[in-house]
């Protein structure tokens, strides 16, 4: 089977790298470098800890597996691949106990929790005043670029091929399904299958695929502060993340996650709004966030913010990924929409959509079971946009 990727991103890194295992023929197509868009922006983020229990959750622990075994067979330092879990911590008693509530039900979906009563006992530089938190052993990170270019070079390794220009138009047969893609060189890719896997870009090669699916970009800021030696041990994040993540306002919302990385700096998000594609600097969100993060590791005042990035996280109305074939055109399967998950669910999102393509489950991705994931959810009886 051919199979063209569109997304030199993670998540289409970790598709070709699945369905080049799968023994598949596999061309990647992208305008940009690897890793460039989306997954530029990232933070890194393999979580558990901030999924209701249902389709998304699932698609995580899965990933999560995968990621181990990424780590075994790529080698953990060549995406800077940690394990280090995350500290979730509630500002008020009754914050706390929402947080028990809600690591209750992950814990009945299979994630491990631990409660934790006295959170500087885990991580020193916490301020005082925090009533508790939940630690979640299974939490991890990596370096979204180099996890994009670790898959990719494995997929190489198994025949895959990059091909550098846009995807402009899918060529289709009298059938209606797909034979190919063209590019804006004029360039014609030959494809059995094509996969949308175009991250915030999602929803308008969706169109041009003739298969439209609802992407939509939400602008999030990440400061990195100077080096500094080690001090955050944890993924460590507010409790109220958990909601923000969930929202569908339009409005500005921050909730503090900060992080050390292997590099010295740290990282402190997470902000989003929906602005469109407008990618201005906006010095209130810069200010809040690092408000935010001083209250949660008062030392923090004292060091100096080296740059800020901000970028898109393409999400779905319904705050879940598309991921499986489109019934309106044969061929077009879609992998995309992930929000701010992307990064951690790249894995299982590939063996999910190698899985589809073979027509039966791949490395533990079995589609009837993540069928809450697939475009028809949008689509009216027969096809149509509702």
């Amino acid at each position: 089977m051919k199979v063209v990727v569109v997304g030199a991103g993670v998540v289409g890194a970790a598709c070709a790298f699945h369905a080049a295992s799968a023994g598949m023929d596999v061309t990647v197509a992208d305008r940009g470098p690897i890793g460039a868009g989306t997954t530029s922006r990232g933070e890194g983020n393999v979580l558990l800890s901030d999924k209701e229990p249902g389709p998304e959750l699932d698609l995580a622990r899965l990933s999560r597996t995968l990621w181990d075994e990424a780590g075994e067979e790529l080698g953990p330092d060549s995406f800077e691949f940690e394990t280090k879990g995350g500290l979730v911590v509630a500002g008020t008693t009754k914050g706390l106990a929402a947080l028990h509530e809600f690591a209750a039900r992950q814990a009945a979906a299979g994630v491990r929790t631990d409660p934790v009563a006295h959170p500087r006992d885990i991580e020193p530089h916490l301020a005082a005043e925090l009533p508790g938190g939940v630690h979640y052993p299974q939490d991890a990170q990596v370096q979204p670029v180099l996890a994009a270019v670790a898959l990719l070079r494995a997929a190489v390794r198994r025949g895959a091929r990059l091909h550098t220009g846009e995807v402009t138009a899918a060529v289709t047969g009298r059938d209606g399904r797909v034979t190919g893609v063209r590019t804006a060189a004029g360039d014609t890719l030959p494809a059995d299958a094509v996969v949308n896997a175009a991250g915030t870009w999602g929803g308008e090669v969706g169109r041009r695929l003739g298969a439209p699916v609802e992407v939509l970009p939400r602008r999030g800021f990440v400061l990195v502060t100077e080096p500094l030696p080690p001090v955050i041990r944890h993924k460590v994040y507010s409790a109220d993340y958990v909601a923000n993540v969930a929202s569908s306002d339009a409005g500005l919302e921050t909730s503090c996650v900060v992080e050390g990385t292997r590099g010295g700096t740290i990282l402190i998000g997470a902000s989003r709004e929906r602005v469109g594609f407008d990618t201005a600097m906006n010095t209130a969100v810069v200010t809040r966030l690092a408000a935010q993060a001083c209250r949660l590791f008062p030392f923090l005042r004292d060091v100096h913010l080296l740059r800020v990035y901000r970028g898109f996280r393409p999400y779905c109305p319904d705050h879940l990924p598309v991921v499986g074939p489109d019934p309106r055109v044969p061929g077009v399967v879609h992998a995309c929409g992930h929000e701010g998950a992307g990064i951690g669910l790249a894995p299982a999102t590939g063996a999910l959509v190698t899985a589809h393509l073979l027509g039966h489950p791949w490395r533990g991705a079995d589609p009837a079971a993540h069928a809450g994931l697939l475009p028809d959810r949008f689509l009216a009886p027969g096809g149509a946009r509702e």
